[in-house]
């Protein structure tokens, strides 16, 4: 039976002493898993959770009542929030600011799950330099009928392409059904050649593999997996590494060596098996900062590209209107409608 609502522990971590309120609740019903067994995990896995998040502002995803609730966005740390807490300020495309959570250590991480975040989503930029992203980030989305073995293989793709350019990829499991590609980067561009690199990537990647990979930002329009490079618009955000997923068996965002893309089975790698994973064999992508790239050749196929009449790819509908970007309408709409009225983008 699950403990009283009034019940609390006290989780003394880093320096500070953090109440975790209601620990007993169940957060994974199905997996008979509860919030202070997610504080336990984010505990043991601490290193390996904040190098993902380090000096990043982060979206607090909460899900106050598990994952069979409805979760919600939170942007702004609370005035009410310890002083000891770090943020930072960042500013989203419509103009408007938020002070942002910083998860620096475990003591953030305890006092978030608390509030019920499952998974953490950081920006790609650091503090120091808001504007200028240090990670490119390759989302791959299957199709709903698509088996998981093409995703492997669209990600093998996809270290083709970054390898023969320059960049090295570190993968993950998503936590759902595909699989992430983290790039790091010098930070010397801005969201808007970050986003440019990241379509060229995709249009590279979906003439190499036809019908199995594409860059087709309209749902009615894929077939395969999409890479979702909108993913690296400013204030879009992805799931880090180690984040639990709010799934019913509790599956991480897994980071992985490329020797096991072809085999991986994302069911495997959840809450319960990954703090042993991560004893035994450590982190796949605990040497991601030693390696960062410059996108030169990513950014020279994207000129290549736009000289053979590629224009710019659709942006999310809350972006305004962007140079080069074509009619923003769902293309069956435009179709039937003459390009009147505006269809709701998928990704």
């Amino acid at each position: 039976m699950a403990p009283a609502k009034s019940e609390h522990e006290i989780v003394d971590v880093c320096g500070h002493e953090v109440r975790v309120s209601n620990p007993g609740k169940l957060f994974f019903p199905a997996a008979g898993l509860t919030k202070m067994d997610l504080v336990r995990y984010h505990l043991e896995c601490s290193e390996a959770i904040v190098r993902g998040l380090r000096d990043r502002p982060t979206v607090m995803k909460r899900w106050v009542d598990g994952v069979d609730g409805d979760p919600f966005f939170q942007k702004r740390v609370p005035d009410s929030a310890p002083e000891w807490l770090q943020t930072a300020t960042v500013t989203f495309p419509s103009g408007r600011h938020a002070r942002e959570l910083v998860p620096n250590d475990a003591a953030h991480l305890v006092w978030g799950v608390n509030l019920g975040v499952i998974d953490w989503n950081p920006w790609p930029v650091r503090r120091s330099d808001l504007d200028s992203p240090d990670e490119l980030r390759v989302d791959l989305d299957p199709c709903p009928d698509v088996p998981f073995a093409e995703v492997r293989d669209v990600a093998l793709g996809v270290r083709e392409v970054l390898d023969e350019h320059g960049l090295t990829g570190f993968p993950k499991t998503s936590g759902s059904r595909g699989i992430h590609v983290y790039v790091r980067l010098h930070p010397e561009h801005g969201f808007q050649e970050v986003r440019r690199a990241a379509l060229a990537l995709a249009r590279e990647v979906e003439r190499r593999m036809p019908g199995r990979a594409t860059s087709r930002w309209w749902k009615e329009e894929r077939e395969g997996v999409f890479i979702d490079y909108n993913q690296n618009a400013r204030d879009r955000t992805v799931a880090s590494a180690y984040s639990v997923r709010a799934v019913p068996d509790a599956r991480v965002s897994c980071p992985l060596d490329w020797e096991e893309v072809a085999d991986v089975e994302p069911a495997e790698l959840t809450m319960q098996t990954v703090p042993a994973r991560l004893r035994e064999r450590g982190d796949p992508s605990a040497a991601i900062d030693e390696h960062p790239g410059r996108l030169d050749g990513l950014l020279e196929l994207a000129d290549r590209d736009e000289r053979e009449g590629l224009g710019d790819a659709p942006w999310p509908p809350h972006f305004r209107k962007q140079k080069g970007e074509g009619p923003r309408v769902q293309p069956s709409r435009a179709r039937g409608a003459g390009a009147r009225g505006g269809g709701k983008a998928g990704g």
